[in-house]
């Protein structure tokens, strides 16, 4: 089972990324799944029912997402009905959505994904730990294959969520910082990890937006809105080969593209 998950997907320039190349590299890889972090793919923060739909239509299976998810209230349209757009699974309950599903790939093998939100330097929600550790024992008595996305800022909390799922998931991915880390491993209980996937979007600002915005910011102190930077648009993620009898992880390789 051959498994792509893509990192934040930044603005129009991180949906062209996705739609040009996601096919692409299923027809070159034999891709049987794709997972993309969606959280900021319109406008740069937030996501539409417009936008997933243009995702969809790529060829991507399922969106995970992060602190960034309800910045577009549209999105409250679709969230409760759309088994394939996930938020945090440690928000509180009664949230609209949900943090965990399974779902099955063309092949009929399932597979389930599961999105968590750190809480180092970040709004504080229920235990990550705890509840990505209820999702997986929930998920694992129908799928073998498990995919965790864990949305946090400190690479200490995502390391950690690691070890603390090795051998009851088959990866755990780390998305939210926009940088991809050269981390990548299978950990000895046979799970895949890397502490950031990267993002899919425009490199030749910061973490996706335009430098010159963002350097004021900084200079400054002076709140400045930022845009989408526009050019160098690249796709970031990483190929997970997994075992279906099993759910181990056999490979884990990242992945860089350009449009």
């Amino acid at each position: 089972m051959k498994i792509l998950f893509v990192g934040d997907v930044v603005g129009k320039p991180g949906r062209d990324a996705i739609c040009a190349l996601v096919p692409a590299l299923t027809k070159e890889l034999g891709l049987d799944f794709v997972v993309v972090n969606a959280e900021n793919a319109a406008g740069g923060s937030g996501i539409t029912p417009k936008v997933t739909a243009e995702l969809f239509s790529c060829g991507v299976d399922v969106f995970t997402s992060g602190d960034h998810i309800w910045k577009r209230r549209e999105i409250l349209d679709i969230i409760n009905q759309e088994e394939r757009i996930l938020r945090p699974v440690n928000y509180p309950s009664g949230a609209p959505g949900r943090g965990a599903c399974i779902y099955k790939s063309g092949n009929g093998t399932k597979i389930g994904v599961i999105n968590v939100q750190g809480r180092v330097f970040m709004h504080p929600l229920e235990c990550p730990f705890k509840s990505a550790r209820k999702a997986q024992e929930e998920l694992s008595r129908e799928a073998k294959i498990i995919l965790v996305d864990i949305h946090a800022e400190a690479t200490s909390e995502k390391i950690a969520l690691g070890w603390y799922l090795d051998g009851l998931v088959s990866a755990v991915v780390g998305t939210h910082t926009h940088v991809q880390t050269a981390d990548e491993c299978i950990l000895p209980g046979g799970t895949a990890y890397i502490t950031d996937l990267g993002m899919a979007g425009p490199m030749d600002g910061v973490i996706g937006r335009k430098k010159e915005e963002v350097l004021e910011r900084f200079v400054t102190s002076v709140p400045v809105k930022f845009s989408v930077a526009e050019n160098d648009v690249q796709l970031q993620g990483v190929v997970l080969e997994i075992d279906e009898k099993t759910g181990k992880a056999q490979s884990i390789v990242r992945i860089k593209r350009k449009l």
